[in-house]
């Protein structure tokens, strides 16, 4: 019988928009951590996705799933550290007031990650809006906590980091990535 190889640590960095999980993750990567960058900027910064967004959230969930999906079978073969993940895109359909659709739901139980789930929490200091964050700070906490409360609910425990300057957040990811 042939072993079969452990999954590939797979970890990620939720919260919502503005907490630094861009700037941690380039941070990171520039100290040899494999990241993935977020899906959903790529798509707003693409033709037609802010429109998109705004006009037909449920299609512009689902070219979200379909990037997380090419973006964990990139992973296969190592360990990633993911800007946001597939429970992201369950807590921002809530937040847009639609059903979580089965095959999402379905993914979301069965694509697990294995690595630690740090949460950005809503950080004011630092949050601004820009070209795609276009939520209000109110917005954005109230956007933290569906995500969170996604990510609960699909049985994940998630670890704040701190509210502490870059170099000593990446130092923590670190830590809890040994």
């Amino acid at each position: 019988m042939r072993a079969v190889p452990p999954a590939p640590l797979r970890s990620v960095l939720t919260g919502g928009p503005g907490a630094g999980k861009s700037t941690l993750l380039a941070a990171l990567a520039a100290k040899g951590v494999p990241t993935f960058p977020e899906v959903a900027r790529a798509i707003l910064q693409s033709s037609g996705g802010m429109a998109m967004r705004a006009e037909r959230p449920m299609d512009f969930a689902m070219a979200m799933l379909d990037a997380e999906l090419a973006a964990w079978h990139r992973a296969e073969s190592g360990p990633a550290l993911y800007d946001r993940g597939f429970p992201d895109i369950a807590g921002f359909l809530e937040l847009e007031g639609l059903a979580v659709p089965d095959k999402l739901d379905q993914i979301c139980h069965d694509l697990r990650y294995t690595g630690p789930i740090f949460r950005a929490p809503p950080w004011r200091m630092i949050y601004a809006p820009d070209s795609e964050r276009t939520q209000d700070w109110e917005q954005a906490v109230a956007s933290d906590t569906a995500i969170g409360s996604a990510w609960l609910r699909y049985g994940y425990a998630l670890i704040d980091l701190p509210l502490a300057p870059i170099a000593e957040r990446a130092a923590f990811v670190q830590y809890h990535l040994q």
